[in-house]
């Protein structure tokens, strides 16, 4: 498959199911680990995907959402917060982005490199200097990935436990990395 073959679809409210079922569709089966039984539905059905936060989240004019499409067909996800922001403060200079999700069958196929060129592109538009994201510090392959990218470990945190319930504990540790753009 060629990788100049996907195309980032900028998602508007007509397209909010259909997010709401591929980010469902693509989370299961990679992050099932996480979760105590139960977890899993509470987070994709009650608390990241049901369709009205999707639908807040498009109607938000600092998010962005892109549904990347290989063949037309669905294989991943982007959102993208304009303006991020850090304890309520926000910051103008950088871009966060709050989710790149992957189909697990199209991982090896190194579109996940061609999703992080468009988001510095987008950076690149907007005159951001930094690009700012947070992953799960049992995430290896995805930490190996992003530091490959440039992206440097800035902060940790943990999730709130009154929130995550559901999470396992030892699951529940996240870095901030972040990237210059140049």
């Amino acid at each position: 498959m060629n990788e100049a073959s996907l195309v980032f679809k900028k998602v508007d409210l007509m397209d909010a199911l259909e997010l709401c079922t591929l980010a469902k569709r693509i989370y299961i089966p990679h992050y099932p680990y996480l979760w105590k039984e139960g977890g899993v539905n509470w987070y994709i059905n009650e608390y990241a995907y049901p369709l009205i936060k999707i639908e807040q989240e498009i109607l938000d004019p600092n998010n962005l959402h892109f549904i990347v499409y290989q063949q037309d067909v669905s294989i991943g996800y982007l959102k993208i917060n304009i303006n991020a922001k850090s304890n309520g403060i926000i910051l103008k200079d950088e871009l966060e982005l709050e989710r790149i999700y992957i189909d697990i069958n199209m991982i090896q196929n190194k579109y996940g490199s061609k999703m992080m060129d468009y988001v510095i592109d987008i950076a690149r538009q907007l005159n951001k200097k930094k690009i700012v994201l947070k992953a799960m510090d049992s995430a290896e392959k995805a930490l190996r990935f992003y530091k490959k990218l440039g992206f440097e470990i800035v902060a940790d945190y943990f999730l709130p436990s009154e929130v995550f319930t559901l999470m396992k504990p030892e699951y529940r540790g996240m870095y901030i990395l972040q990237y210059h753009v140049i």
